[in-house]
């Protein structure tokens, strides 16, 4: 079987979590190998990244050239390999939540942004590694800080105030029109039952899930 890379996106308190799970439950019951991995993240060099970005204070340059730096390893080393195996690879976060938080979020230059991705992305032969599908979970903002004022202790990026996650939402939707034939965007402010509905119908859509 061909690999399938999918990618979920959305800003902090989307809910995107327990979906991935449930997904990655259900290619399992299907037969598929899995590989379900995170940006930052997802190697043991992109992981010690994950926790400079997280939290320690820098410029949006350096936290954009750290993310892609992260992004590099985790596709030579994890999803790359994966695709090749025929695994389904579920990422939570990739390259549109860069430009949503840098890009948008931050104010970081976009065209930058998208050289950058062209470098780490791309492998020869003019390719460019993308997700096949990406799962995007549309939340207002004002639901999301709801959600999030009983998380757990913020990250510097869940600590960011209201208006941050409008601008991060509105990065989102940039992308998806620039991309629109591999944006599945679904509506977070439902109840669980609802979404899981909406994720398990993108997936049979295309072909993915029977």
């Amino acid at each position: 079987m061909n690999g399938i890379f999918i990618s979920f996106e959305g800003i902090d308190g989307a809910g995107k979590s327990t979906h991935i799970d449930g997904l990655a439950q259900a290619f399992r019951a299907q037969g598929r190998a899995l590989t379900l991995t995170r940006e930052p993240g997802g190697t043991p060099l992109a992981e010690r990244i994950r926790q400079m970005v997280l939290n320690d204070t820098m410029d949006p340059m350096t936290e954009a050239l750290l993310v892609f730096a992260a992004r590099r390893d985790h596709l030579q080393q994890v999803i790359q390999p994966a695709l090749a195996r025929g695994d389904v690879v579920l990422c939570d976060r990739f390259t549109d939540a860069t430009f949503a938080y840098q890009g948008a979020g931050r104010g970081f230059d976009w065209q930058i942004l998208s050289q950058l991705e062209k470098w780490v992305q791309g492998f020869g032969q003019g390719t460019m590694v993308q997700p096949d599908l990406t799962v995007w979970f549309d939340l207002p903002a004002s639901v999301a800080a709801q959600r999030l004022s009983s998380a757990r202790v913020p990250d510097r990026f869940e600590a960011q105030p209201q208006h941050f996650f409008e601008t991060v939402a509105c990065g989102y939707a940039r992308r998806q029109t620039e991309n629109p034939v591999r944006f599945a965007q679904i509506n977070a402010d439902q109840p669980p039952a609802g979404v899981w509905v909406d994720v398990l119908a993108a997936m049979q859509s295309r072909g993915y899930l029977l």
